[in-house]
């Protein structure tokens, strides 16, 4: 299983707009994803609701995990767009 962990670098952390943007962008690379707090359990990062249910705040460790073919690449553009707390998921 490939896996990133990454702090969140949106100052509003994994809430409204910027859960919005990260649901958008699981959904769209391709592959399953899931995210979870460190040490926490692991949820779909393309459910707004379980993306909202973790809580995750700016400066958190969140883990992006998936097994699916293609997982590396997906995870990477994943974690920058966390990581730089950008609007839109970066280019592959």
């Amino acid at each position: 299983m490939a896996e990133r962990r990454v702090t969140i670098g949106w100052p509003e952390g994994l809430h409204a707009r910027p859960a919005s943007v990260f649901v958008r962008a699981a959904g769209a690379v391709g592959v399953p994803v899931t995210i979870a707090k460190n040490g926490g359990d692991p949820v779909n990062a393309a459910s707004m609701l379980a993306l909202l249910g973790l809580g995750a705040q700016a400066g958190e460790e969140v883990v992006l995990a998936s097994d699916a073919a293609g997982a590396d690449a997906a995870l990477d553009r994943l974690a920058k767009l966390v990581s730089e707390g950008l609007d839109e998921l970066p280019a592959a």
